[in-house]
């Protein structure tokens, strides 16, 4: 059995860390919630284990149950490639549009305290509840982390995974550091255009995979 070289490796574990991290790295409710905790410094550790192990969870199934699935059907294979690099160059889009508006990320006041199962009941409504989540991490992050050559799937899985746990860290551990400058627009702009950028280069990497010969 062939050993598989850092040179391999590298490029599959970057890919999957910028693709969770330009998918996870958006306004919305779950990052407002975990930013909101780390204000209140209230159950910070287990929201973020939470949400990271969530995360890693659902990425590792669809990356197991896609890479399954397009085993089977090469031409679905091609077909979810096509897919996905036009749904990354879609959502690079909708990211460089947003660079154009002001917008921000606001932490409201959660009130009174809560007990760590009120909060985990909540940090679960927001992860598991929430439709999108499926869609980027089971089906999109699956799919293209299934693209992968068998042995370094693994490594593209631990790439998304590490971003989701970078990133919620940094959110819940870093919120009185991190809430003035999300509550910059400018701020939001200058990601939201990085995040757009880094789509393209994704959904090119990916268009390039999918038209590719297929060897024997």
């Amino acid at each position: 059995m062939s050993s598989t070289s850092f040179a391999q490796i590298l490029p599959v574990f970057v890919q999957g860390l910028l693709l969770s991290l330009g998918l996870i790295v958006a306004i919305g409710a779950q990052n407002a919630f975990v930013l909101r905790q780390g204000l209140r410094r209230e159950h910070v550790l287990p929201v973020v284990a939470f949400c990271a192990l969530a995360d890693a969870v659902l990425i590792t199934a669809g990356v197991l149950g896609m890479a399954q699935a397009l085993g089977r059907h090469p031409a679905l294979a091609q077909a979810m490639a096509l897919a996905g690099a036009a749904f990354l160059a879609w959502y690079g889009w909708q990211a460089l549009q947003r660079a154009r508006r002001a917008s921000q990320l606001q932490a409201a006041d959660g009130g009174t305290g809560l007990s760590r199962g009120a909060v985990l009941a909540q940090a679960a409504a927001f992860t598991l509840l929430n439709p999108h989540v499926y869609l980027d991490t089971v089906l999109l992050v699956g799919s293209i982390g299934a693209q992968q050559p068998a042995g370094l799937q693994g490594w593209f899985i631990a790439g998304s995974s590490v971003a989701s746990l970078g990133w919620f860290t940094a959110l819940g551990f870093g919120a009185r550091w991190l809430a003035p400058l999300f509550a910059k627009p400018r701020a939001w702009q200058v990601l939201d255009a990085l995040i757009g950028l880094t789509m393209w280069v994704l959904s090119a990497m990916l268009l390039r995979l999918a038209l590719a010969p297929v060897s024997a």
